[in-house]
């Protein structure tokens, strides 16, 4: 019999049964068996040793690309909070900026501008820097795995390990991280550059985004990975023939509708809850979006957005 989350000390906060619906973008899913709000890093460590190894583990960030299967999930999830999300800037031509897990992306490459090291890439990114490193996030030519240095993280034996860009095999929205490793921090190398440019340069791309994104839905960001292998780069001689929102456009799947889900009018890669979707309905969407492409193109789309969890039973 596993050891009960609830009997490890900790100065962070466990809950039991904890819905995780109103902690995901999309504002679905159902309960974890616990959730676990560690108060720093000493604290995740001692909760990760003394928890059965039988026991599986889910870290969480902010829920920016994630669907909970209404079932819910059988694992502890960890959600990194204030403890996990300072930010540390080492200006010159060689910068460095450190961040914690929990630290927003956006908040980052903000920081960073303000003391003259560029990580503007990260502006438009949804979620937090955890996330980003699990995806590998990038925009505009630009990718976490061009400017790591390295990453810290808690194994789920509660140990403590550096990692390298190397040993996390980034890829286009990839990366290796062994079950149940936690990551807490990242630094970055992020080259000079003028704080009044960098602004202006990040709300170029703010208002380049609202332009194209349905920004103001509930959803979670670019639903499939792009067929080509990359992202936007952000150029006038940018391609589309095998980005996710035109394969899906060309199948007249704009706009498709599964209960409370929809696939964007604005922008066909976004998966939108309309109010009420159900996660079901969601990734039912998704799924059927996934065939009709691969019957009108010949293109197998891959989800970007995770999916965790079990369905509702009966």
């Amino acid at each position: 019999m596993p050891a009960l989350p609830d009997a490890i000390p900790t100065r962070g906060t466990l809950t039991p049964d904890r819905s995780l619906a109103d902690l995901t973008w999309l504002r679905v899913g159902g309960p974890a068996d616990w959730l676990f709000q560690p108060a720093d890093e000493d604290d995740l460590a001692q909760f990760l040793a003394a928890l059965d190894p039988s026991v599986p583990v889910f870290p969480m960030g902010v829920g920016s690309n994630l669907i909970v299967r209404d079932g819910g999930l059988r694992a502890v999830v960890i959600r990194l909070g204030r403890g996990f999300n300072t930010i540390t800037v080492q200006g010159g031509q060689g910068g460095q900026v450190t961040a914690g897990a929990a630290a927003l992306d956006a908040r980052v490459a903000r920081r960073a501008a303000e003391a003259g090291l560029d990580l503007t890439f990260l502006r438009t990114i949804p979620g937090s820097i955890g996330g980003a490193l699990r995806m590998n996030a990038g925009c505009y030519g630009s990718y976490v795995a061009d400017h790591l240095l390295c990453a810290r993280a808690i194994t789920r034996a509660g140990e403590r390990v550096t990692l390298t860009a190397a040993d996390l095999r980034l890829g286009y929205r990839r990366s290796h991280l062994p079950e149940g490793w936690v990551l807490v921090e990242a630094t970055f190398a992020a080259p000079a550059g003028d704080p009044e440019a960098l602004a202006a340069r990040m709300e170029q791309q703010l208002a380049r985004r609202d332009a194209s994104q349905p920004v103001k839905e509930r959803s979670a960001g670019s639903t499939f990975r792009n067929p080509a292998g990359f992202s936007s780069t952000g150029r006038a001689d940018d391609v589309h023939d095998l980005k996710a929102w035109k394969v899906i456009d060309a199948a007249g799947l704009r706009g498709a509708r599964l209960g409370g889900a929809q696939m964007s009018e604005k922008h066909p890669n976004f998966l939108i809850n309309t109010g009420g979707a159900t996660a079901a309905d969601l990734e039912g969407l998704g799924e059927e979006v996934r065939k009709k492409v691969l019957q009108h193109a010949g293109i197998s789309l891959e989800w970007e957005i995770m999916r965790i969890g079990e369905p509702r039973r009966g």
